[in-house]
């Protein structure tokens, strides 16, 4: 019979305390009341609401694990034990971010966006909800006002006449604007959005390019704040993320570079068309 590694025999071991610790919410109440000050049991039972009983097993438990030791009739959590504390701890904001981030995560991989893991650390979330379901587009419209006057690159995969009207503020308000935008929509730009057309093809200030490739999610950068933007399968703004992470400017960037150096400007897709 193979004798398991070291390495698998660890691994077994932490998951059996793992498991164990997330078993029980009072078991993971009663570290954390540990971690914070040394207790008497009475004490403990107190603080988690639970019965002498269970907070005695528990403890007991925890002593054989080596995550406190009883000094002077008060249980004291150990090093090991403040360690494992600060890791589930972690563990469980890293669900919750998880729980938060998630569709917007999971729209940015179904199509291959490759986003820095940086940005679900860093970033701030407005997500359209049944309650408000323009919440993304609103919170763009608003980052393309509070650009005005600056420079600013774009990615987007759709065109609607709300962002028409904050770009031409921005332009008035002396913004310089770079998009990228697909041919879908530079052919609904020039059929149903003339004025925006000929102003982006007009402003000295305003540079638009097309690209050959559908776009799949969006991308905004002014000053020091980048914005993703993740797109449901309708092509409605679902969740844009905004960060200040040099990692995540600096994707964002470079990303728009790729978009550019794929692109045509769309003077050339206007005089063809």
């Amino acid at each position: 019979m193979p004798v398991p590694d070291d390495q698998t025999m660890t691994s077994d071991h932490g998951h059996d305390g793992a498991q164990y610790l997330a078993g029980s919410p009072v078991r993971v109440a009663i570290l954390r009341v540990l971690r914070r000050e040394p207790r008497r049991p009475a004490d403990v039972t107190a603080a988690v609401d639970a019965t002498r009983t269970t907070v005695q097993r528990i403890l007991a438990g925890f002593r054989e694990r080596d995550w406190v030791v009883k000094r002077d009739a008060r249980y004291c959590v150990t090093p090991t034990g403040q360690r494992v504390h600060d890791a589930y701890e972690t563990l469980l904001e890293e669900v919750d971010r998880a729980d938060r981030y998630g569709t917007f995560a999971a729209d940015l991989e179904r199509v291959g966006a490759d986003l820095p893991p940086e940005a679900i650390a860093s970033g701030e979330l407005t997500v359209a909800a049944d309650r408000n379901p323009l919440a993304a587009v609103d919170r763009l419209t608003e980052l393309l006002r509070e650009g005005c006057g600056a420079e600013m690159r774009a990615v987007s995969p759709v065109v609607i006449q709300q962002f028409n009207e904050a770009a031409a503020e921005a332009l008035d308000a002396g913004a310089d604007i770079e998009l990228v935008i697909d041919r879908d929509v530079a052919e609904m730009s020039i059929a149903e959005f003339g004025p925006a057309t000929d102003r982006a093809l007009d402003d000295e200030n305003a540079t638009v390019y097309v690209s050959s490739e559908p776009i799949t999610y969006g991308l905004f950068r002014y000053d020091g704040v980048a914005c993703v933007t993740a797109y449901d399968r309708r092509n409605n703004p679902r969740c844009v993320l905004e960060s200040t992470n040099s990692t995540v400017l600096n994707w964002v960037d470079d990303r728009f570079e790729s978009f550019v150096a794929d692109a045509t400007p769309l003077s050339a897709v206007v005089k063809d068309a």
